[in-house]
């Protein structure tokens, strides 16, 4: 029985990020609705992050924040370490939980700011991240949560791209006191915005091929099983054995296996 499920309007950069890492598990995550992820989101750090997201934009709004900071230490502790080394902000309007819709190849892009500032000269993003700083913190340059939201700003505002920034902040860093920063500013330009719209006509442009051949009874595209995305010694993604990558993986190794066994075996003199 082929598959029906609604057309995908709105991308978010979760879904960008996915369906460049791997069609096919944006296929079954989006398409097939099998969220087999349980726990993601009720993961007790996520859940901690979102209220912290929460206890944000309430102090933004001028809305009581103790009942929240009294829920657990380590918000308190991350509130703390936001009093004492903020982020440099620029001075302006601030809006927590902004969202932008633009409409783009048939698709409407979503970007939803935990805070944005504006002010007659430029706009700034900032962004909460509650997990220390990365260790190869400048891929997040690339990443499309800093690709899309500082594109959609530029798209649905009268700034030029150069106007513009983007601000992590990270919170388990702002408590670490031997931490060299506990923050990231990427600045925008005209050539990266420029750079953004190519690659994101590409990715739509495959999405909508994807879709269609989904349509027809096609599975969207797997990755390669050399990548390491699909399983590995650290990770297994949650649809390995429904993309029967783990049976592969299995193979794999047996056949590596055997291999080093034979070229273990003395030759056999003459």
């Amino acid at each position: 029985m082929q598959n029906t499920h609604q057309p995908i309007w709105q991308l978010s950069q979760s879904h960008l990020n996915l369906l460049e890492s791997c069609p096919r598990k944006f296929q079954h995550r989006y398409l097939d609705r099998l969220d087999t992820a349980v726990g993601l989101d009720t993961h007790p750090h996520q859940q901690l992050g979102s209220q912290f997201h929460q206890l944000m934009q309430q102090r933004s709004l001028g809305l009581p924040i103790e009942p929240l900071l009294e829920t657990d230490p380590r918000l308190q502790a991350w509130f703390n370490a936001f009093l004492q080394n903020p982020p440099d902000m620029i001075e302006g309007k601030q809006e927590s939980e902004h969202q932008r819709l633009y409409w783009q190849d048939g698709f409407v892009l979503v970007a939803v700011y935990d805070l944005l500032i504006q002010n007659s000269d430029q706009a700034q993003i900032v962004d909460w991240k509650t997990y220390a700083l990365p260790k190869q913190a400048d891929r997040l340059r690339t990443h499309w949560q800093t690709q899309l939201y500082l594109y959609v700003l530029a798209e649905t505002s009268d700034y030029q791209p150069e106007q513009l920034s983007m601000t992590y902040w990270f919170a388990e860093a702002s408590t670490q006191t031997d931490a060299k920063t506990n923050c990231l500013t990427f600045p925008y330009s005209t050539d990266q915005h420029h750079q953004t719209q190519q690659s994101l006509s590409h990715l739509l442009d495959r999405l909508r091929q994807e879709l269609t051949d989904y349509e027809t009874g096609k599975a969207m595209q797997q990755v390669a099983l050399t990548e390491g995305k699909c399983v590995s010694p650290n990770h297994q993604c949650e649809f390995a054995e429904r993309c029967q990558r783990r049976l592969q993986e299995d193979a794999t190794l047996a056949l590596q296996d055997a291999l080093a066994d034979i070229d273990a075996i003395a030759e056999v003199p003459p």
